[in-house]
């Protein structure tokens, strides 16, 4: 299958013009599966907890799911897109899988980084794993990256493929998520931004980097950390199936569980 990322530069709170130009660039892309970045739709840097409210959206039934939903089914497409989700009152950093057959599930980050705390609630739903036709995906979202429990659990859960939006501006996530797939023999496809957004006293620099990494730690595709990129690349998601390190060790057959490990 083809697998692949949109690095952008959103324009912080222009929703539409956002969405059009990743509807535009997916349209062009010849993939199966495509990951979009954290807040792809809104921009990151909230003031404050009802401006994020106020550019959030309902889950599935916003515009910005909507319209990925429709994408989807016309291009016989995954998606995974970071977007900001209203429910009840609550804001939410979450991300949508879309596909062929319409809204698939909705992740809430569970891992909030610095003044996010300040825009959204902590996700408040166990980690899932969604099985899109011949492979099977998990979701995590930026800084969910620093947890290796969220990698594994995932994994455990039968995860394939690691879809991972993210608006990194840390220097090490790049990295860290080739120890991440090593570790857990899968996939990961982490899609982030490029570009400044200083709406406050503080600016925040975001590193593009956006890579596609095999089960082994392979970087089959890293994006530039400046420019605005599509890309995708064929794998192999069964390699992610084959969880043995040697003929006689098996990465999940030879965890101690009953010591903490």
């Amino acid at each position: 299958m083809k697998v692949g990322f949109l690095q952008t530069f959103p324009i912080f709170g222009k929703k539409q013009e956002n969405v059009e130009a990743a509807v535009s660039l997916i349209k062009g892309m010849d993939a199966d599966l495509v990951v979009l970045p954290e807040l792809f739709n809104t921009g990151y840097q909230f003031t404050s907890w009802e401006e994020s409210l106020a550019l959030a959206e309902a889950v599935p039934d916003g515009e910005t799911t909507q319209s990925l939903i429709k994408l989807a089914k016309e291009k016989r497409i995954s998606i995974v897109a970071g977007l900001a989700e209203r429910e009840k009152g609550t804001c939410y950093n979450s991300a949508v899988l879309v596909s062929p057959q319409g809204f698939v599930g909705c992740y809430r980050k569970l891992h909030l980084f610095y003044n996010e705390k300040l825009w959204f609630a902590p996700g408040d739903r166990p980690l899932e794993v969604y099985n899109i036709g011949t492979v099977t995906i998990g979701i995590m979202i930026c800084f969910d990256w620093f947890f290796p429990e969220v990698a594994r659990a995932l994994a455990v859960k039968g995860a394939d493929i690691l879809c991972h939006p993210a608006n990194l501006v840390l220097p090490y996530c790049p990295q860290a998520m080739i120890t991440r797939c090593i570790e857990n023999r899968v996939f990961a496809i982490t899609a982030n931004r490029i570009g400044t957004e200083r709406r406050t006293e503080e600016s925040l620099s975001f590193i593009g980097t956006s890579q596609i990494l095999g089960t082994k730690g392979e970087i089959l595709y890293r994006a530039s950390p400046d420019r605005e990129e599509s890309m995708a690349i064929e794998i192999n998601p069964h390699n992610a199936r084959n969880k043995h390190i040697t003929p006689v060790n098996h990465l999940f057959d030879d965890r101690r569980i009953t010591f903490g490990v």
